[in-house]
């Protein structure tokens, strides 16, 4: 295969993003007509969706940083909702709540709606997945990523900030890791184990080689019974065994709950009653609500890695008019003029109302300055205190229904 010109792999490069280059050839034919038209007119546009890829009509807004790095520097204002807000649908009904709005003159920004969905859409779509498996797993279970194999590299920091965000505990990429600051996690493949006769030299050869404090989990799966491996690796590693892990694939699980329930039996009768159990292989909502009371964690890979995109779209709703007004104007099938979204936290109720109006007592609003003229007006938050404010808004909604009411 003849070389690319300019770079080794097909990936846009930072600059070409921040340039507004990764744009659909579309925006550059409006850019021309506009210009020869002679109208440049200001427009305020919103970014949505109508609805979800999963029952529930919650998701997780991920993206916005990116999108606020990439708008810096132009002449338009936006406001958001911060970096982890649990967002709404009502797909029965006409209401949707903006996610985020941006107001500025419609040629100056209109090639970069292709690199600002793409950051939305992607990162809302990991973080969502991640929350729901947070939520469906409960508090106290250990989740660890490790799909990143299963996703473009390019993307792999991106997925684990995700992950992580929405209340995993750890993550197993090591691009991710230098990052965020954070030690990355993870245990052993079968190819290890299959470069040895034998398991026990395997599990003893990584036990030598690991740091002290690091946990030895120990993979039970690869030639014989997992009863069978974990009770030799009890043997083999006696009180320094923290868990063993069973990947078994689907071919080979039968009932796998009833297969998990045996090793836990045969490991606490040995004395290792503190060893804990995590599965892996094909894990999602499915796995996680059949074994989480037989379990102490997941590593999840491509459920997440690959979770669906958050279909968001971005819409015009007021255009500049003859008067240098803005006025309300949008597409069939959209709700035209500004909106802003207010939420009572204790009911986890949300409002969608026109720009301007007044929510009642215990309403906060969910779109909030993030730049001005170009400018940034809020730090960003660190990856922790965004996590907090998340698994607080993923508490509530393990005791509350959310809803949404659309008031004009």
């Amino acid at each position: 295969m003849r070389d690319l010109a300019d770079r080794i792999f097909w990936i846009s490069k930072e600059d070409e993003i921040k340039d507004g280059e990764v744009t659909d050839y579309y925006f550059l034919n409006v850019e021309r007509a506009l210009k020869d038209s002679g109208k440049n007119p200001l427009v305020t546009v919103e970014v949505y969706t109508r609805k979800l890829p999963y029952q529930d009509e919650w998701g997780v807004v991920a993206g916005v940083y990116e999108v606020a790095k990439l708008l810096e520097g132009l002449p338009v204002d936006v406001w958001a909702m911060e970096e982890g807000e649990v967002f709404q649908t009502a797909s029965r009904t006409a209401a949707y709540e903006p996610v985020m709005r941006i107001r500025g003159r419609y040629a100056d920004f209109a090639r970069y709606e292709t690199a600002i969905l793409g950051f939305l859409c992607s990162a809302s779509g990991v973080a969502t997945k991640a929350a729901r498996l947070r939520l469906l797993a409960g508090k106290d279970k250990v989740l660890l990523s490790f799909g990143t194999r299963r996703a473009h590299p390019a993307l792999a920091p991106l997925i684990e900030r995700c992950a992580y965000m929405a209340g995993f505990d750890g993550f197993s990429n090591t691009v991710a890791s230098n990052m965020l600051g954070m030690r990355a996690s993870g245990t052993m493949p079968h190819s290890f184990i299959l470069c040895f006769d034998d398991q026990r030299e395997a599990w003893m050869a990584f036990d030598r080689s690991l740091p002290p404090d690091a946990p030895r989990i120990a993979l039970v799966d690869t030639l014989f019974d997992e009863k069978t491996e974990s009770v030799m690796a009890l043997e083999t590693l006696g009180e320094r065994l923290y868990g063993v892990r069973l990947d078994t694939p689907s071919s080979r699980r039968g009932e796998w709950r009833k297969i998990i329930e045996e090793v836990r039996w045969e490991l606490n009768i040995r004395g290792g009653k503190g060893v804990r159990i995590f599965v892996s292989g094909g894990i999602d909502e499915k796995e996680v609500v059949e074994l989480a009371e037989a379990v102490d964690g997941f590593g999840i890979g491509t459920s997440v890695s690959d979770a669906p995109s958050i279909d968001f779209n971005m819409k015009v709703v007021e255009v500049e008019g003859p008067d240098g007004r803005l006025r309300p104007r949008s597409k069939r099938g959209d709700l035209s003029g500004a909106k802003d979204v207010f939420r009572n936290y204790s009911t986890m109720h949300d409002y969608i109302a026109p720009l301007g109006w007044n929510p009642p007592a215990g309403y906060e609003p969910l779109l909030r300055p993030l730049i001005k003229d170009g400018r940034p007006l809020l730090e960003p938050k660190g990856i922790g205190e965004i996590r907090a404010g998340l698994l607080s808004k993923l508490d509530a909604l393990r005791t509350l229904k959310p809803s949404v009411t659309l008031t004009a």
